[in-house]
């Protein structure tokens, strides 16, 4: 059979379109495959929007993702210059665009872009593209973004097969974004409650039932069973190394183990009280719980344990019995001797000698005034546990108060040359001149009693930002490390070295000193290099005499920050607890200060932007959503000092708050004295923090006053919004700061919430700084949440 002519041409046209259409579906299978191949957002993005180009021969390309309102949350660009992006973000009708070209419910496809723009009223966008094409990204019929090709390399127009070919990669792409968010998302999670169960007080142990192997292993648990750091793999077998036995001394079987009971017959084990013997023969006391959890099928997986340390607790109750026992002998001892002297005066059978009678009295008097003394600290701890301790904070002569507690130690009979080193031109500060000498002369009495006779007891005082600190320190027999954290407890007692069991004092007078020093909004603590080294114990009291917040305003020219320290401070107080919503409201506005008070966390960003407070008190524990959550979904909380307000003061919720940029941390119970004091030196922080040093970051050098950049000695020409943006970086430094806090501070009103804008001027310093984006040292990423400087 002879083919013609014309059948001859419609083969060799099929058989080009079967090679086009193969080479077509060749490239969407690899584009498809490298946006299959990671899971991590950001680079399935850029994969998304550099397949595309390759797809259609376009020289330029872009990618938006939606939120579920509609909101832009991401912008990214391929093959474009800096400059090219730079003025693509900063199209001043920009989020305009953004509505209109997301808004289409079909893909637009034009010859000229820029002329399409025209006629629809986008006047003036740069730079020039001609030929575009636009694909929606679809989830379930739900747009979630939008891909954008211009410009081939030919110079030829977007064709219907390229429509086709975008279209069919947005669908796939839509798949990929949603398994990347998705791993995102799991991600996060798995790392959140990674964080909680490895900070938790309480030790965890998740082992595999069929391997016998540990799943999970946190840090309490790892000290209480004695696993190294460092060790990757923990089996049951592992604890064999140990010995266990119950509170009445009897052993503990290895098969009897409550996980081990658990892991072989399922048995559920409840708060069962047993003692770890460590390898080195240390003991730790703990209650264990043992849960088995179940598969659908009902089949055994994996055991939960649980290890509660309660040797503190077993502490707290030795130290309440010692504590008994010795109130009991302080009251009965004094209580002896005055009756001893009446009976002796009274049963005499002839008139005493006048000196005897002098002298009985005497006793009767010291020693009531011995009993008068513990009682007075008896009732103060009360009050300080109540949070009713009474402190009439007036500006004092810090050396007057030195030299008064002094001039009381000396005249009790103490036998120590006391040294009193005090800075020059300390302020005045912001106390009760007879609770601070109270202090003073319980930490002199602490330290007598724990150091010879004719030893030197220092006392120094210096100023520490905001406060001033005094130091007593003594020349005895120091303290363990291991009994620093209990100093300053309810019943703690020194005891002067290991090899003597004499303890000093009544357990009360160091606990009495931290609740005294805590109303004034100060802290207390204590530094020994060990036994035998001496002790010394430093607190803090508010300064008076600062520098005027005038004198500070005018050196910075910032005008907003007068309000600090001015008494007419607004404070939004956040607390479900209507008790103590009615305190924390009611204290300050004695003090002249304006609360704007609220019960719930939803109106939390009203209130913020239409009182505008000077100061945040916030409760961590809140109806459906705690404080921490609270301030991360409102960052705008964090633009003026923050002070978290708890019942709770464990460690892991004071480092939180502090890590989250919170300028105090106050547990309740707390006096409305601290509660003054501590807003007040938060307030003064504020103000005196305006008054920025020069920053300097290896040989990056920025000088606010004179509004200068160097990096190692070579001036930079910055624009005024890349000065601005990363002055404010720098006066944050260490501290992340979201990209909405930075268009806020950088832009302000003209920001449009445009996210790019900062990653595109971020980029742009880092190349004028010399800041390798993959290893920065000056402007670090933080990701999902923005950008922060370096700590110098």
């Amino acid at each position: 059979m002879i083919l013609k002519g014309a059948e001859l041409a419609d083969i060799d046209r099929l058989s080009a379109e079967n090679a086009m259409l193969r080479a077509r579906l060749s490239g969407l299978t690899e584009a498809i495959l490298r946006i299959s191949e990671d899971l991590d957002l950001d680079v399935v993005l850029q994969e998304v929007v550099d397949g595309a180009r390759i797809l259609t021969g376009a020289r330029h390309g872009a990618i938006t993702i939606i939120d579920a309102a509609g909101d832009l949350q991401e912008v990214l660009f391929s093959g474009l210059s800096d400059e090219q992006e730079e003025i693509t973000v900063g199209y001043d009708r920009g989020m305009e665009l953004f509505r209109y070209l997301s808004g289409m419910e079909e893909p637009l496809r034009t010859s000229n872009f820029v002329a399409h723009l025209e006629s629809v009223g986008f006047d003036g966008f740069e730079p020039h593209v001609g030929a575009f094409l636009s694909a929606q990204i679809k989830v379930r019929d739900r747009q979630v973004g939008t891909i954008f090709v211009g410009d081939k390399h030919d110079g030829s127009e977007f064709t219907h097969e390229d429509e086709e070919t975008v279209e069919m990669f947005a669908s796939q792409a839509a798949m990929a974004l949603t398994n990347a968010r998705r791993y995102g998302d799991e991600q996060r999670a798995k790392a959140d409650l990674q964080a909680l169960v490895n900070t938790s007080p309480v030790g965890v142990l998740v082992m595999d039932v069929a391997s016998e192997n540990a799943v999970m292993v946190n840090q309490e648990a790892r000290r209480l069973l004695r696993v190294d750091p460092d060790q990757r793999e923990f089996s049951v077998a592992s604890v064999e190394r140990l010995a266990f036995k119950r509170m009445d001394g009897s052993a503990v079987a290895f098969e009897e183990l409550p996980f081990k009971s658990a892991l072989q017959r399922s048995e559920t084990v409840h708060a069962e009280e047993l003692v770890i013997v460590r390898p080195d023969g240390s003991e730790v006391t703990t209650l264990v719980n043992a849960t088995p959890i179940r598969s659908d099928d009902g089949e055994l997986v994996t055991v939960i344990s649980t290890l509660q340390d309660i040797s503190p607790l077993e502490d707290l109750e030795r130290l309440r019995a010692e504590f008994l026992a010795m109130v009991s002998h302080e009251l009965r001892a004094p209580l002896t001797s005055i009756k001893g002297s009446a009976a002796t005066v009274r049963s005499s059978l002839v008139p005493p000698d006048p000196a005897e009678v002098r002298q009985f009295f005497r006793i009767v008097e010291e020693q009531a005034d011995h009993m008068r003394g513990l009682i007075n600290d008896l009732l103060d701890m009360t009050r300080i546990e109540a949070g009713t301790l009474s402190v009439n904070p007036t500006p004092s002569s810090l050396e007057s108060i030195i030299e008064q507690a002094k001039n009381t130690f000396l005249s009790g009979g103490h036998q120590h040359n006391v040294k009193v080193e005090q800075g020059p031109s300390l302020p005045r500060v912001w106390c009760d001149g007879q609770r601070i000498t109270q202090v003073l002369h319980n930490l002199f009495v602490n330290a007598a009693a724990n150091s010879r006779d004719w030893s030197t007891i220092s006392v120094s005082a210096t100023l520490d930002d905001t406060h001033v600190a005094v130091s007593v320190t003594d020349e005895g027999s120091g303290i363990a490390t291991e009994q620093l954290p209990l100093l300053f407890t309810k019943f703690s007692r020194r005891r002067p070295d290991e090899t003597d069991s004499a303890v000093s004092g009544y357990g009360l007078g160091l606990a009495i000193c931290k609740g005294i020093v805590e109303a004034h909004g100060g802290r207390i603590w204590a530094h020994s290099a060990g036994n035998g080294s001496g002790a010394q114990f430093t607190f803090t009291v508010p300064a008076v005499d600062e520098p005027p917040v005038a004198a500070i305003l005018a050196d910075t020219g910032d005008r907003d920050s007068s309000r600090a320290g001015t008494k007419v401070e607004r404070i939004l107080v956040v607390d479900d607890d209507l008790q103590a919503l009615r305190f924390i409201r009611s204290t300050p506005a004695r003090a002249g200060y304006t609360p704007v008070a609220t019960s719930d966390p939803d109106e939390v960003e009203s209130l913020l932007e239409a009182e505008t407070p000077h100061l945040v008190l916030l409760d961590v524990v809140l109806p459906r959503v705690d404080g921490f959550e609270l301030v991360r979904r409102h960052p705008k909380i964090l633009e003026v000092p923050l002070i978290f307000v708890s019942g709770r003061g464990d460690d892991q919720f004071v480092a939180r708050a502090f890590e989250m940029g919170a300028a105090d941390y106050l547990v309740k119970p707390f006096s409305p004295t601290e509660l003054l004091a501590r807003i007040g030196a938060a307030l003064r922080r504020q103000a005196q923090s305006q008054h920025v040093e020069t920053y300097r970051m290896a040989d990056l050098t920025l000088d606010f006053l004179t509004r200068t950049v160097t990096v190692a000695g070579r001036a930079l020409n910055l624009t005024p919004t890349e000065y601005k943006l990363l002055s404010e970086l720098c006066i944050n430094a260490g501290r992340a700061l979201s990209y909405e806090q930075l268009l806020d501070l950088v832009w302000g009103d003209d920001s449009n919430g445009d996210a790019q804008r900062v990653r595109t001027f971020v980029k742009d310093l880092r190349s004028k700084l010399g800041d390798d984006a993959r290893n920065p040292t000056y402007i670090l990423t933080v990701p999902g949440v923005g950008y922060r400087a370096a700590a110098p």
